[in-house]
């Protein structure tokens, strides 16, 4: 995806939300709005946001686990275990 694709303006999200917001949720984009021409936000999906932030607490469990352990898990067995942990939580 083109960065000029990316990066909208304040004014066009006021102008265009729905429609934005439409666009976001089906084709799960990420949008850089800028005001006075400086990136202040970013406006994604949220599956996307939520993958994310799932991502990042598994980066640092995994950081941790490295620090704290000379037995380390490598971190194909870590992932595996902690995509086993979620799926878990989500059946409950």
């Amino acid at each position: 995806m083109r960065m000029s694709e990316v990066v909208k303006s304040i004014s066009y999200l006021k102008a265009n939300a729905a429609n934005m917001i439409d666009e976001i949720s089906k084709e799960q984009k990420t949008y850089v709005i800028t005001q006075n021409g400086e990136a202040k936000v970013i406006v994604q999906d949220i599956k996307v946001y939520e993958k994310t932030q799932e991502t990042m607490a598994m980066l640092k469990l995994l950081a941790m686990s490295r620090d704290k352990s000379t037995d380390a898990k490598g971190i194909h067995e870590t992932f595996t275990e902690l995509r086993n942990e979620l799926k878990s939580y989500q059946s409950l």
